[in-house]
């Protein structure tokens, strides 16, 4: 849906530059995408299971970040990708005069920005159950150590935002085909013998 709605974002506007950068977007999709779901697939099968709920509960001795670095750390890229954020924002790049934001003002321009924060801090919040423990602290509640945990990691993504230049999408691509994707595939395939190893 992500692609989609930021595509149809630059190609309704009926803009050269919009339309540019909404296929900048989609050229990214392509790359990120798939190492995304391979980064997700791994504390799938650690747990054994597709709920989250038993996800969070599969890391009650060590979190899942521990023992997949690789996968938590493509989810998080795939996760700015998603959000158009930081490096990953070309679809909105000075060279095309704002991309998909081109035609944008007022409601719209809102809408698409809130948007963008709204997938980052979601992606954040799910990172929470998945690599990082969920509720699992001492001392306080556990509803109040997924908050900390989704705070903390949402202010690293918004930090990383201006530290890290901004890639053009070829780059990314290479990156997403050529690195990305094999390490996330090695992620898994790690995990799975693990998994077979302890079972």
């Amino acid at each position: 849906m992500v692609w989609a709605l930021v595509w149809l974002a630059g190609w309704g506007a009926n803009s050269t530059h919009g339309l540019v950068g909404g296929y900048r977007f989609l050229a990214h999709g392509l790359a990120y995408e798939l190492p995304l779901m391979f980064a997700l697939v791994a504390p799938a099968i650690a747990a054994g299971s597709l709920a989250v709920g038993d996800v969070a509960a599969a890391q009650d001795g060590v979190w899942f970040v521990v023992w997949m670095p690789v996968a938590f750390l493509v989810f998080l890229i795939g996760v700015t990708g998603f959000s158009v954020w930081g490096p990953f924002a070309p679809a909105l790049a000075a060279d095309i005069t704002g991309g998909v934001l081109a035609e944008l003002s007022g409601t719209d321009r809102l809408v698409f920005q809130a948007g963008r924060y709204l997938f980052l801090t979601a992606g954040a919040a799910f990172s929470v159950p998945l690599f990082l423990g969920g509720g699992a602290g001492p001392v306080l509640p556990g509803w109040a150590w997924v908050l900390v945990k989704t705070v903390v990691v949402l202010a690293v993504l918004v930090w990383l935002r201006r530290k890290i230049p901004l890639l053009r999408p070829d780059q990314f691509m290479e990156i997403g085909w050529v690195v990305l994707l094999p390490a996330a595939v090695v992620q898994d395939l790690v995990v799975s013998l693990v998994v077979v190893w302890k079972g």
